[in-house]
């Protein structure tokens, strides 16, 4: 065992995030680390490296285990280069290079000092660390990071690119166990076929916060953060889904049952009630009053049973008999409530967007040449291809076509044509940066403004209620301080508040958790509208469907 976790309890206020959580990993394992957005899974990341200390419990590491974890936060190393950001995490790195720099000029005949000297140079080649601008050019390529950004300052590289040098950093580290946050996201599908690739034949253990199905199809275990605790399914994602239909399902009939006897109960405690007030012998009014005051206490202990979260994946759900499903619908957990208009609305077929022998550039350079698609209402198209194959550049491109602003791309060749006055919702891979400064309220209160749409406080608050926020206590939370699954939820409000006959979706599964992306996949396969998306979300993509048009030479 590399890492036992033992967590009797962890609060930020009044809120209890975790209690009595307990697991453990093991050599070589692969673990992938799931749970609904909010429930702590980067927090326990902090409590693991012990960057959070601030919980009761205790965290077992094997003497001698190097831990090496992905980074959320980067400040104090901005101005640092890339390439001195990585080596300087990398294990006994800096403690090798400073003897290796230092000690020519102080030891002289010192045999202690020549030893250490010796002994530093024997370990910085065993770990390969002469070669290791070389090795992390190659992985930048493989990644499809220019190569020359190794040089620049990490502060200067967008958050995505942030992201993949934490990854590579973590993966050159080859410490015991990696702790590794949503990895997946903003990788295109040849850096996330690396990824997978490196995982699977690596020989450290790994535990990896992802809700991407293709990487939690390879992993050997899953844990589940959920009410508190965490919850071990052995096997890969297929096997998660099974096993946790199955125990859910029993809890469902647990929790139903427990409900009956608290119906059963209350009928026992009027009419126990109504037999004391009737009897006249004290010792049969002394007997009733007894039956009802345990009635009573058993309506007390269960009614102080918290109610456990219940999700089953809908193809699982297909399966249930009648009763079981009925049970299920009633009680099972609270998801996002994407509303759209469905397929079933009347609707025209009226071509919306009509692009013709495109080609956009920065400069004189094409990005990509020759594009050519039409949209009509209730089509699908997918835009595929690499990362910096323009994808997103065409999709900022019809979004200036419709607001009337410059592109910021050149026409090299070709153009776009829409329909006048289309209404499009439009989900970017990142927040706009413009709401992070503002309170949750503020935000929708902005996002209604700027579409011309009604504004009331019942209004705001019921939209975050259906995108799970809590009215009450998350209303006056910053933007910024919202997690990466919550910051996707609200751009999902933006992206559907004028109820759009378009929608344009960039990478829009990064940071939802199972629930809301199967939500989100629901309603996208039902939205009566046309759709444009981006996605490496291979499950997503099968969900969704529709025209592929490749963007790159490669596909």
């Amino acid at each position: 065992m590399l890492i036992s976790v033992e967590v009797s309890e962890k609060s930020f206020g009044s809120k209890t995030l975790y209690k009595d959580l307990d697991f453990d990993i093991q050599e070589n394992e692969k673990v992938g680390l799931i749970g609904r957005n909010g429930t702590g899974k980067s927090t326990l990341f902090n409590i693991i490296t012990g960057e959070d200390k601030d919980f009761e419990g205790d965290i077992g590491i094997k003497r001698g285990t190097i831990v090496v974890s992905s980074r959320q936060e980067h400040h104090g190393h901005e101005n640092k280069t890339v390439l001195e950001y990585i080596q300087g995490d990398l294990p006994e790195y800096a403690r090798l290079t400073h003897i290796i720099d230092t000690f020519p000029d102080t030891m002289g005949n010192d045999n202690r000092k020549l030893q250490i000297f010796s002994d530093a140079l024997d370990r910085f080649g065993q770990l390969n660390y002469y070669q290791i601008e070389d090795e992390i050019q190659q992985a930048f390529e493989k990644y499809q990071i220019d190569s020359k950004k190794m040089h620049v300052s990490f502060g200067s590289l967008s958050g995505g690119e942030r992201r993949m040098v934490d990854l590579i950093k973590v993966q050159r580290s080859r410490g015991d166990i990696n702790l590794i946050d949503e990895p997946t996201n903003h990788m295109d599908y040849i850096a996330k076929a690396e990824f997978v690739k490196w995982l699977k034949a690596s020989p450290e253990a790994a535990l990896v916060i992802t809700h991407d199905r293709d990487v939690l199809s390879i992993v050997d275990r899953i844990i589940e953060i959920r009410d508190g605790r965490c919850f071990s399914f052995r096997g890969n994602y297929q096997n998660y889904l099974r096993t946790n239909t199955s125990q859910t399902t029993n809890l469902v009939n647990d929790y139903e049952s427990s409900q009956r006897r608290i119906s059963n109960l209350e009928d026992d405690v009027i009419r126990f009630r109504r037999l004391k007030e009737k009897a006249r012998n004290p010792g049969t009014i002394k007997r009733f009053k007894s039956q009802e005051m345990k009635a009573q206490a058993e309506i007390s202990k269960l009614r102080g049973t918290v109610k456990p979260s219940f999700w089953i994946d809908q193809e699982s759900v297909k399966g249930m008999n009648d009763k079981l499903l009925s049970a299920y619908d009633k009680h099972k957990t609270k998801n996002i409530n994407l509303t759209t208009r469905k397929k079933t609305d009347s609707i025209s077929d009226q071509t919306l967007i009509k692009v013709t022998n495109l080609s956009l550039g920065y400069g004189k350079t094409p990005l990509f040449e020759n594009i050519n698609f039409t949209i009509r209402s209730g089509e699908r198209i997918r835009l595929h291809g690499r990362n910096g194959a323009g994808k997103s550049t065409i999709v900022k491109a019809i979004m200036s076509q419709v607001d009337g602003s410059p592109s910021a791309a050149n026409y090299l060749k070709g153009s776009i044509e829409t329909r006048p006055a289309i209404k499009i919702g439009l989900y970017e891979q990142e927040i706009d940066t413009s709401y992070l400064g503002m309170t949750l309220y503020e935000a929708i209160e902005k996002i209604l403004r700027d579409k011309n749409l009604p504004i009331s406080d019942q209004k705001i608050k019921q939209l975050m209620s259906d995108y799970l926020f809590n009215p009450m206590a998350d209303g006056k939370t910053l933007v910024d301080n919202l997690s990466g699954g919550q910051k996707a939820r609200v751009q999902l409000i933006a992206m559907l508040a004028n109820d759009p006959q378009m929608l344009i979706l960039d990478e829009p599964t990064n940071h939802l958790d199972l629930p809301s992306i199967e939500e989100l996949e629901n309603a996208m396969q039902n939205y009566y509208g046309a759709i444009i998306y981006i996605s490496h979300d291979s499950f997503f993509a099968n969900k969704i469907g529709g025209e592929e048009i490749k963007m790159d030479q490669s596909l």
